[in-house]
């Protein structure tokens, strides 16, 4: 028989969980210092003149179970951080980071408390929301040649689905400094983000100087809820299409994401005759 599990450091008690976090902080900050990478700084409010690729989504649900006030305090954090986002140049051989740009949230920059997710669990945290802006990006970035160098997967089931499936509606994590996300232009030119809000919307651009040969989409295959034990999964395969634009062949298929992701809202919501039982050899998460 196998004992039980030893317990980490940072899990005997909220003491010891802040004291671990901290040192998490610290190590990305002293990794930072040292890295040969260098980070896009530069903002111009003048932008560059192709449109890569664009999105926006709703900043506020509502709903039952959904705490309105933290809807709201998501929208300012999402607007406080898009300030510092927006116009920013990544030229070639520079790398983004969310952290790097936005830097810490503290109530003093005028953050409030949001949803952030901490030990799988939907709870109010100072900066929390910035998931979604997070999300907003790392969706662009995955319809344009840029190279994602890091990225952190949770949960892709916070809230139901309105209209039609979204892949990542919900799925890049982000927390300050040690979770980041990250790409670099590997391309021959300027790349620009632009993000801003809007009538209770999130915008999002990616911009070059030129068009691309290539346009990309994603497709989602083999979708299910999954009941595992007393819990469901949303399961789920993601991949990307990279299409020549000049005669629309597919060059390559990528698996981006094999997804099973908990669900973390009322299960009364999901139609039962949408629910499966556990399937055989099911994978963990696995990100490409």
């Amino acid at each position: 028989m196998f004992g039980k599990r030893k317990r980490l450091f940072c899990e005997i008690n909220p003491t010891c969980y802040a004291i671990s976090l901290q040192k998490e902080i610290f190590k990305r900050h002293i990794q930072n210092f040292l890295s040969k990478e260098k980070f896009a700084k530069e903002i111009r409010s003048d932008a560059l003149s192709n449109v890569i690729t664009d999105y926006n989504c709703g900043l506020i649900k509502r709903g039952p179970g959904i705490d309105p006030v933290l809807q709201e305090n998501k929208a300012v954090n999402i607007e406080l951080a898009c300030a510092k986002l927006n116009g920013l140049i990544i030229h070639p051989g520079e790398v983004f980071s969310f952290w790097v740009t936005v830097g810490k949230t503290t109530k003093a920059k005028g953050y409030k408390d949001g949803r952030v997710i901490i030990k799988g669990k939907l709870i109010p945290g100072l900066g929390g929301g910035l998931c979604n802006l997070g999300n907003t990006i790392h969706y662009m970035v995955l319809h344009s040649p840029l190279t994602v160098v890091e990225f952190h997967h949770h949960s892709d089931a916070l809230a139901p689905d309105h209209g039609k499936r979204i892949p990542f509606s919900s799925g890049t994590s982000i927390s300050y400094n040690y979770i980041d996300y990250r790409f670099k232009n590997e391309t021959d030119q300027d790349v620009q983000l632009k993000v801003w809000c809007a009538d209770e919307r999130l915008y999002g651009e990616l911009r070059s100087e030129r068009e691309f040969p290539w346009r990309y989409e994603l497709v989602e295959e083999d979708h299910r809820f999954q009941r595992e034990g007393e819990k469901i999964f949303r399961v789920s395969k993601i991949y990307r299409n990279v299409i020549e634009r000049a005669t629309g062949n597919i060059l390559r298929k990528e698996l981006i994401l094999n997804n099973h992701s908990e669900v973390m809202y009322d299960y009364d919501l999901i139609p039962a005759e949408q629910i499966v039982e556990e399937l055989p050899n099911k994978g963990a998460v696995e990100v490409l």
